[in-house]
């Protein structure tokens, strides 16, 4: 399998929590990069430490989770080669890796339910981009 970075803020912790729990049980070896608990930490350094793992390759693809998952997929979204997709529903996320190639899946925990979240990312995961038309779009994020 692959290496998944993840991190959160204080409003994130407990669904990146699961998400954790869930990539392992699936085989992934998981970078967690924080945060570890429910004290108040700011977004943007969590956000910026995924996309920085994805974008050098230390991880194939990144999770970032805060309360509404705006914040930090902005955050992550600062980093050149970081294309981090806030999803609320599996056909959104399957949609960003089909034709965004996102390497990022976002997730707002006071948004959506644990069910919906596992959704998001199953298909994250299990979806390839499709190239063709959609890659000099993609192209065209990182020039």
């Amino acid at each position: 399998m692959s290496v998944i970075a993840i991190g959160s803020d204080h409003a994130g912790y407990v669904l990146k929590s699961a998400v954790a729990d869930w990539l392992k049980e699936a085989g992934h070896e998981v970078l967690d990069l924080g945060t570890n608990g429910g004290e108040s930490v700011d977004y943007p350094d969590f956000g910026r430490a995924v996309g920085e793992a994805v974008a050098s390759g230390r991880a194939e693809k990144g999770v970032v989770v805060c309360g509404s998952g705006i914040g930090i997929s902005i955050a992550a979204n600062r980093v050149k080669g970081a294309r981090a997709a806030l999803c609320m529903n599996g056909l959104m996320a399957r949609l960003s890796r089909q034709h965004n190639d996102a390497n990022i899946l976002a997730l707002g925990e006071r948004l959506i339910g644990i069910e919906t979240a596992r959704d998001c990312l199953n298909e994250f995961l299990n979806t390839p981009f499709e190239g063709g038309r959609h890659q000099r779009r993609v192209d065209k994020l990182s020039a």
